[in-house]
């Protein structure tokens, strides 16, 4: 969603989530449950992968693109695809044994562990990628000069020590513990090459 909502709504991308050490993102995870006889993504061969929606990146885009250029496979063909809506529900469908197997984003599923909402043991990781950048904030493109620099303010010395998303988003990998700076061109740059690998344009309505 992150083109679009940059190319068409004319927004712009400033603070990202980051540790103390500038460390950020999170990784797309394939995971199954125990016993599914689903071991490496080659398993994966005649089985259906549960995907959050057509437009998430790790939750479809991501995932479909690897599979095809790292083991050949293709959705539709090789394995079939089904939606659940929200990376939560594909790792609930995973641990109820609901879907065979799930992508889904592991900052996501870290949280719910967290949380007790799912436990460790009830899902197996057969693949990881390579690291994503986590949700980013905007501000519309045509905001006044000064009260964009106002918002950015807001952001950077917003105070983290005791605060709710401290507690929501300590126990990701990394931490989160600040915001840092980012721009559209070079951190979602790893994003348009999933797209641009899987075909995807975005016409602006």
């Amino acid at each position: 969603t992150r083109p679009i909502a940059v190319a068409c709504a004319g927004f712009v991308p400033f603070a990202m989530m980051a540790s103390k050490q500038n460390e950020f993102g999170y990784e797309m995870a394939i995971i199954t449950f125990p016993g599914s006889g689903i071991t490496k993504p080659q398993d994966l061969r005649g089985k259906t992968i549960a995907f959050s929606s057509e437009t998430s990146n790790s939750g479809y885009k991501a995932p479909v693109a690897l599979l095809k250029s790292q083991y050949g496979m293709q959705v539709g063909q090789d394995y079939q695809a089904t939606f659940s809506g929200k990376h939560d529900n594909s790792v609930m469908g995973v641990v109820n044994k609901d879907y065979q197997a799930a992508a889904v984003a592991n900052s996501v599923m870290k949280r719910m562990m967290a949380r007790g909402v799912a436990k460790p043991e009830q899902v197996v990781t057969i693949y990881t990628s390579q690291t994503f950048p986590t949700t980013g904030y905007d501000y519309v493109y045509n905001l006044k000069p000064e009260l964009a620099a106002k918002v950015k303010e807001a952001f950077f010395s917003f105070p983290w020590d005791g605060s709710a998303l401290q507690q929501e988003f300590k126990s990701t990998e990394p931490p989160q513990e600040k915001f840092i700076p980012i721009t559209f061109k070079d951190n979602w740059a790893v994003i348009r090459d999933i797209d641009a690998a899987t075909g995807v344009t975005y016409q602006c309505k």
